[in-house]
């Protein structure tokens, strides 16, 4: 395992060993002692979620608040996504910014998003199976989300709006300015 940081503060690639023979691959997803001595962070993941989604699905942009906040290790375990955090704790000096990266169920790679961060990805292959644990449970009550297309964020999604497919939820979500004031973490 290998940790790279990202452009933004606390959120970092993971690089897993990739074991791979004629047989198949191996590789351990997660261990929480490597992951403590690498990251500095003690996680007490509690909640693992999976997706199933289409090319052009996508979820996002989402974050839960207040004592339900939850920081993510995500990955791809069928087919490629791009996975985008933004970072939306009011005091960051990376407020608004996010960063990027294509996920592959073959790469190896994982993102950890730690609280504060929205989160979504895009199905860029036919189908993707999306993977991730949680350190928080789901509250309903504190979920809350961020427009995919909010001008100041400037995400390239990879694909044209036009093929992209959203719950009804996500085509409602506002622009991070307009709720920047209520935002708690």
């Amino acid at each position: 395992m290998k940790i790279e940081q990202t452009n933004l503060n606390g959120c970092f690639i993971v690089h897993d060993t990739v074991f791979d023979d004629g047989r198949g691959y191996f590789f351990e997803s997660f261990n929480k002692k490597r992951f403590s001595e690498l990251t500095g962070l003690s996680a007490e993941f509690v909640q693992d979620n999976q997706s199933r989604s289409l090319r052009g699905v996508l979820r996002g942009l989402h974050f839960q608040t207040g004592e339900f906040a939850q920081a993510k290790l995500v990955r791809v375990i069928k087919g490629q996504v791009l996975d985008v955090a933004v970072d939306v704790r009011k005091n960051s000096p990376t407020f608004g910014k996010h960063f990027s990266i294509e996920l592959t169920e073959a790469s190896g790679t994982q993102l950890y998003i730690p609280r504060g961060f929205a989160h979504g990805f895009v199905v860029l292959s036919e189908e993707a199976v999306f993977f991730y644990k949680c350190d928080n449970y789901y509250n309903k009550a504190s979920e809350a989300g961020i427009s995919y297309c909010d001008p100041d964020l400037g995400i390239d999604w990879k694909l044209k709006a036009e093929k992209i497919l959203l719950s009804e939820k996500d085509k409602n979500n506002p622009f991070l300015k307009d709720i920047q004031p209520t935002l708690n973490f």
